[in-house]
């Protein structure tokens, strides 16, 4: 939408991030591409991988903080920790699959690995919810892939377009 900065938030999920024993390279990656987008980056957080932590950031940023959109980075495939999908889930009022599929699409474009992603897109109250995976390689064939796009959906989530395509 032209003029309008989306307000976003940016959550890394990781324990060895939160434990201060890997730098998050992803969380400044997607930082950077959705500032270029247009997005305003308020609230920059960093979490271990603890689903009901998780749910109550997610719920938070949404319902008090009142973000237009927030990534998540991590926590989206098949270690055992790994709860993103489930707390974005338990947070979620409506789902957003088309979102999360694309980024699916663009990964496998690249390697059959991407279908192991288990990231979803979500819809609560006005803020969609994007889970990224935790590699910045992955995090940037994602956001290519959807960044173009979102602008249009935030717009009709958020009322300030009507749903007419163009």
């Amino acid at each position: 939408m032209e003029g309008y900065r989306w307000k976003a938030a940016v959550v890394t999920l990781s324990d060895k991030g939160y434990a201060g024993e890997r730098e998050d390279k992803s969380g400044p990656l997607i930082c950077e591409m959705i500032t270029e987008a247009g997005y305003d980056v308020e609230k920059r957080l960093l979490l271990p991988d603890e689903k009901e932590e998780i749910k109550k950031c997610l719920c938070t940023l949404c319902d008090e903080d009142g973000m237009d959109v927030v990534f998540t980075t991590g926590g989206t495939g098949f270690a055992p920790r790994d709860c993103t999908p489930e707390a974005t889930l338990e947070a979620a009022e409506r789902n957003a699959p088309g979102i999360a599929e694309a980024m699916r699409f663009a990964s496998l474009k690249v390697t059959p690995r991407g279908m192991l992603s288990r990231g979803v897109s979500v819809i609560r109250g006005k803020t969609l919810i994007l889970n990224l995976p935790g590699s910045p390689k992955a995090v940037r064939e994602n956001l290519e892939a959807v960044l173009p796009t979102l602008d249009h959906g935030l717009a009709i989530l958020t009322e300030r377009a009507g749903e007419c395509a163009k």
